[in-house]
């Protein structure tokens, strides 16, 4: 197999064009191209009027060898890498020691169905519900103001990524091409195959829910196991190794290998973790607001007179600038023809997000715009707490909760307004989609200073690559803390905490990934560095 790097075609290509072209590219007749697929498509826009597309693509021909000494002065065609996933272990007959794993997110979830697909039966236990159910639980608090702290977007099956844009593409490096397993499997989870070659793949909430349900029911099937509303209390341990975990009810499970794949929010089992000497640093994120303007208007201003094209869907865009202030900000988690959703995981307390169906068919384009925090900007020492960034969050997620009328709606207010340093009254052309509901308002009463001020410059900055992007109407909504964790739990090289072995601290949570793919690939690499520890284990032990 070989694979041609770029292969450019115009927007508006024939279906079957695709062979032609490449046999075209090749110099070669029909019969010589035995075999080939797309392995990625994007496309470039930078000129408007002329939108193609580029699609990588591996293929198979009769004489490789002969193609290759042929053609061997172009860069863009070279052996195609090996992308098979193959598994670093099967647990061993007899073995009765199994692994716990705390958290059913898109780390845990990987994590558990590679441990299962390997024969070692985890044991998953999360906090929250099964998905459905979660599901109800979060519509609670987007129609009727009532939230579940332990059950909502950020608990639960599926973990936070569920409700979200679905975004499959991630900027880590990986060698071992460990995302194509996780697409893999996502696919055959009933994930649209598009997954696997579309250059900025997505899923949607609704496909979510029905594929983490078929994921959780292979995992059964091969004999694991998973406990929702099973909340990790304590660990359990003797000279620091981990001997296993204390739920909330009481229960106790035995396990000397343990996964610690909670989510972001996690906030009370961190300060538990905390409290037991578990060894955890305080580290940078951000925060900042959701922006809101028509969806058509970002795909005019990315696309021209291509908008709407079926091969383009809705637009996207990533945005920086740094600011005279010395912070980054920057748009993030992008959610084309999508809602802004309340996110809250704790009382009192206002956190927004961005989700998107499959279709993308929403009037607004949302994103946050968040500002760079440090952990300087913390209360407190951060070198001798690091909860502090937790505590830095929560001030501001209650100033948003006061904002919003104490009832879950968020503050919002226009950029016209934002920009010229008053309160909004009234709204502009741009309605709002953040459910529960939005009360008009000052965000600046529940920002930073800094953070405003950065926002303030960079907004017109952005309206110089997007047409539109600073108009007066466009609607901020607030807050966005919830972008990555406020803290990190080291580990070694064997992926075990630093001061607690037996303990993998893993996924965002942890301070290891940032976002749904990202996080299922972490997962995967300290499912083998567990299944690896337990083979070595158990051979001590025969």
């Amino acid at each position: 197999m070989l694979r041609l790097s770029e292969l450019k075609l115009p927007l508006d290509h024939a279906e079957d064009a695709l062979r032609p072209a490449l046999l075209a590219r090749l110099g070669l007749a029909d019969e010589a191209l035995l075999d080939f697929r797309i392995v990625k498509r994007s496309h470039d826009a930078r000129k408007k009027s002329a939108i193609v597309l580029l699609y990588q693509i591996d293929f198979c021909v009769a004489d490789e060898t002969a193609l290759l000494a042929r053609l061997h002065d172009d860069s863009k065609i070279m052996p195609a890498p090996d992308m098979a996933y193959r598994y670093v272990a099967q647990a061993p007959a007899g073995l009765t020691a199994r692994p716990v794993i705390v958290g059913f997110g898109p780390c845990g979830l990987l994590a558990g169905l590679v441990l299962a697909q390997m024969g070692f039966r985890p044991i998953i236990i999360e906090r929250g519900k099964a998905v459905r159910e979660r599901t109800q639980d979060t519509w609670n608090l987007w129609r009727k103001q009532h939230l579940n702290p332990e059950s909502n977007v950020q608990f639960g099956e599926g973990g936070a990524g569920t409700f979200s844009d679905g975004k499959l593409y991630s900027q880590i490096k990986d060698p071992r091409h460990l995302g194509r397993k996780v697409m893999e499997e996502f696919v055959a989870a009933g994930a649209p195959e598009e997954i696997l070659y579309l250059s900025k793949p997505h899923i949607g909430t609704f496909r979510l829910v029905k594929m983490v349900e078929h994921m959780r029911a292979q995992i059964i099937a091969l004999g694991g196991e998973i406990r929702f509303s099973s909340k990790l209390e304590t660990l359990q341990q003797e000279n620091r190794q981990i001997t296993g975990v204390k739920l909330a009810n009481g229960e106790s499970i035995a396990s000397r290998h343990v996964i610690l794949a909670v989510g972001h929010s996690a906030r009370d089992t961190f300060a538990a973790l905390h409290a037991q000497g578990l060894a955890m640093e305080a580290k940078p994120f951000a925060i900042g607001v959701r922006i809101e303007h028509p969806q058509q208007m970002i795909d005019q201003a990315r696309f021209g007179t291509s908008a709407g094209h079926p091969r383009l869907g809705a637009a996207d865009y990533k945005l920086v600038h740094h600011a005279s202030n010395g912070r980054a900000v920057y748009s993030f988690c992008m959610c084309p023809g999508g809602q802004v959703v309340a996110a809250a995981s704790e009382p009192g307390q206002v956190v927004t997000n961005g989700m998107s169906q499959y279709s993308r068919a929403q009037r607004n384009a949302n994103s946050a715009l968040v500002v760079e925090i440090r952990p300087e900007d913390f209360p407190g020492d951060w070198r001798k707490n690091p909860l502090v960034g937790i505590e830095f969050q929560r001030q501001w997620e209650k100033l948003a909760f006061l904002a919003g009328g104490e009832n879950y709606d968020a503050p919002a207010q226009r950029v016209g307004d934002f920009l010229a340093g008053r309160a909004s009254t009234q709204l502009g052309t741009v309605e709002p989609s953040y459910q529960p509901g939005v009360r008009l308002s000052d965000l600046n009463r529940c920002l930073p200073s800094y953070v405003s001020a950065a926002l303030r410059e960079a907004i017109p900055a952005f309206e110089r690559q997007i047409k539109g992007f600073a108009q007066a109407d466009a609607l901020l909504t607030g807050v966005e803390t919830r972008t990555s964790s406020p803290l990190r739990i080291p580990r070694g090289e064997d992926f075990q905490s630093l001061n607690t072995p037996g303990l993998y601290p893993a996924g965002e949570g942890a301070g290891y990934a940032g976002g749904i793919l990202s996080a299922a690939v972490d997962g995967i690499k300290v499912a083998e560095a567990v299944a690896l520890a337990m083979l070595a284990e158990h051979g001590k032990t025969c």
